[in-house]
């Protein structure tokens, strides 16, 4: 049976899901935890990744050649960019780039030396069973998160995005940076600090990778306000429901 892989930066963002997986294990490798079982009829390893894209690169190596993934879904936070896209929204990204690579004149910016690129494109039909998941679950939100959540957090009529996500090693959280990366990368729907680097080393095994991200915030000056209690009401939620969707909707497939 093919193996999903489940990745997470904060535990926060796991909690939920290790919840529903009734036969987990754990086992542990390089200081980390990893929760090998079953949900949905299908086999699955999920892990807290830490934060960063060097934590990232780490646990998703160990996720790929210890436990032998065949997928692999990134599920968390990121801030929004993209002109129409708000708190509450989730955005399924088609390609990731490291925002904060520069080995420039060597290279041309944003661009991994030596690979020719600085974009890695995820697995499209995993983004897309993805991306149907998610409008299920937020045609249906306050069935999901409950009044209470919906009016703290002023959510209404939460969409589902898909394009460019950016990853660097800072949390973005002035006006100023925003606006800098919304010029650098004008197609850009949203910035977090860990799927471009998991991108990268599905890239070198041939695994195809997938990311979802709830928007927490604007990544402006308001970045910090209520993020743990976000993530707890709104982002957890989602992503169980959301995962939940798509491993209820999609067949256990041989490896």
């Amino acid at each position: 049976m093919a193996v999903i892989g489940i990745m997470s930066a904060m535990h926060e963002e796991l909690a939920a899901v290790l919840a529903h997986m009734p036969d987990e294990q754990r086992v542990s490798v390089a200081g980390r935890d990893f929760f090998v079982g079953h949900w949905h009829g299908h086999a699955l390893v999920a892990v807290l990744s830490r934060i960063g894209k060097v934590a990232a690169a780490t646990t998703a190596t160990v996720l790929l050649e210890r436990f032998g993934v065949d997928q692999l879904v990134f599920t968390g936070v990121a801030g929004g960019l993209g002109a129409d896209v708000r708190v509450g929204d989730v955005v399924v990204a088609t390609k990731c780039v490291q925002h904060d690579m520069d080995a420039s004149p060597l290279f041309a910016p944003h661009e991994v030396p030596l690979y020719g690129r600085a974009f890695f494109d995820t697995d499209l039909p995993l983004s897309v069973q993805l991306a149907q998941a998610s409008e299920a679950v937020l045609q249906h939100a306050e069935q999901h998160l409950g009044q209470a959540a919906m009016a703290e957090f002023a959510l209404k009529a939460p969409q589902v995005h898909q394009g460019l996500v950016l990853s660097g090693d800072r949390f973005v959280s002035t006006s100023a940076e925003s606006q800098a990366l919304r010029q650098r990368f004008p197609a850009a729907m949203a910035v977090e600090m860990e799927g471009a680097a998991v991108a990268q080393v599905c890239f070198d095994f041939g695994v195809p990778f997938a990311a979802l991200r709830t928007i927490s915030d604007r990544a402006d000056d308001t970045a910090h306000a209520d993020f743990n209690q976000f993530i707890g009401a709104v982002a957890s939620r989602y992503s169980l429901a959301i995962l939940s969707g798509w491993l209820g909707q999609t067949r256990p497939v041989k490896a």
